[in-house]
């Protein structure tokens, strides 16, 4: 049985957030350090967008900057995402690590069974969607909107057929990075408010079909009448699924000196520079 070396990092600053995720994956690569998990928050809440999103054309920066929101780009693709009531985790790992197929949509379903194992200890019904069936593929059809969580990937985390995580992929220099958040709440009125649309119908509709495809934890505890999860409880089961699922063990672990130093340096390059989140 494997172990990985398991991180606690807090609510953080979007982005050292994104720097500490790949200085993790620079250390993996350069073999500084094992498999990682990661669980974080953010402070202040934050919208991510995606690698290859285009800020100006899909984001309004000026409201984010007036309520306060962090802003940050993500070294992973997807769509927006509003980071508040959630625990968000990373996983990295090199791409020679045993069993884990070549494939990205594969090796995301291996890793996602780990999510699933934490969703079904809080109690939820949780299932894996393959969205390589082209039914299941049109069932789960994305409206256009720029939000990430309203459509789900190849392989996604759903309950009673809605979204429940949003998570990403890249692979560099040898190594995997997945990392997603786990919303245990969700204010979709304050995420579609930072986006741009052409028209309000547009962006009513689009909200509509959001609430339709994605679900938060809570959302579901209530409906079933059971009192809503703290991120205490949350994070205690993902610590125990995460590992059911993946076959591992955890030992809590720390950055190295040489991880918070390459951190630092990709604040100052990338992430917390404001011309590198906006470039697109």
């Amino acid at each position: 049985m494997q172990t990985w070396r398991f991180i606690k990092s807090g609510a953080m600053d979007p982005a050292w957030n994104m720097a500490i995720d790949e200085a993790i994956m620079n250390a993996v690569s350069e073999e500084k350090a094992p498999p990682t998990l990661r669980f974080y928050g953010w402070q202040p809440p934050t919208l991510s967008i995606g690698y290859f999103q285009k800020a100006a054309d899909e984001i309004d920066l000026e409201k984010v900057e007036a309520r306060g929101i962090g802003f940050v780009r993500r070294p992973t693709g997807g769509r927006a995402v509003l980071h508040d009531q959630e625990l968000t985790y990373s996983m990295i790992l090199s791409e020679s690590y045993p069993d884990i197929p070549k494939s990205v949509t594969e090796s995301y379903r291996i890793l996602s069974n780990g999510l699933l194992h934490g969703f079904r200890r809080l109690g939820l019904q949780a299932d894996m969607v393959n969205l390589a069936d082209e039914a299941e593929k049109a069932k789960y059809a994305s409206a256009g909107s720029a939000a990430c969580f309203d459509s789900p990937s190849w392989y996604e985390l759903v309950v009673e057929g809605r979204k429940v995580a949003g998570s990403a992929q890249m692979r560099q220099r040898g190594v995997i990075l997945q990392h997603g958040a786990i919303l245990l709440d969700m204010d979709v009125d304050l995420l579609f408010d930072l986006l741009y649309y052409p028209n309000e119908r547009l962006r009513e509709r689009l909200k509509k079909s959001f609430r339709e495809k994605a679900v938060a934890i809570n959302d579901i505890k209530r409906a079933l009448g059971q009192p809503p999860v703290t991120l205490a409880e949350t994070e205690a089961a993902f610590e125990q699924g995460i590992p059911e699922g993946l076959g591992i063990k955890l030992e809590l672990g720390d950055l190295s000196d040489w991880e918070q130093a390459e951190a630092k340096r990709l604040v100052e390059e990338k992430y917390g520079n404001r011309e590198w989140n906006l470039r697109r």
